[in-house]
C-alpha cells in the first residue's frame, strides 16, 4: 500500500550529482521513495516520504538529507504505536495538519 502525506511538505532532499548508484536508498525505503535507473537513483514520488531518514542513513555518499523525525509523518507514525490521535502542532486545533 502506498501511503501519501501532504503534498510538498517532507524535508527530503536529494542531491543526484552526488550518487553513485549503489541503490541503497531504494532498498531501505519502505514506502518506495526512490528507485535506481541507469546507475543512479531517481526520486519516484516525494511525497510518499515519511521522514523516516533510512536513506540519509545508508547513503555512502551524502547524497540525501532528511530531517527525520519531524513533522506530520513522525506524528502519524506514533499515533500507530501509541493508539493516540496525530499530533504534530501545525494546525489550529492541534491536531495534525
Amino acid at each position: 500500500m502506498k501511503m501519501k502525506y501532504l503534498k510538498d511538505v517532507t524535508t527530503l532532499a536529494f542531491h543526484a550529482e552526488r550518487c553513485v548508484g549503489c541503490g541503497l536508498c531504494a532498498e531501505v525505503c519502505p514506502h518506495g521513495v526512490f528507485h535506481v535507473e541507469s546507475g543512479k537513483a531517481q526520486v519516484v514520488d516525494k511525497d510518499l516520504c515519511m521522514e523516516c531518514g533510512a536513506c540519509k542513513m545508508n547513503c555512502p555518499e551524502e547524497a540525501i538529507e532528511v530531517n527525520a523525525g519531524v513533522g506530520c509523518a513522525v506524528a502519524i507514525i506514533m499515533s500507530w504505536i501509541t493508539g493516540k490521535e496525530p499530533s504534530c502542532g501545525c494546525s489550529d486545533d492541534g491536531g495534525c495538519c
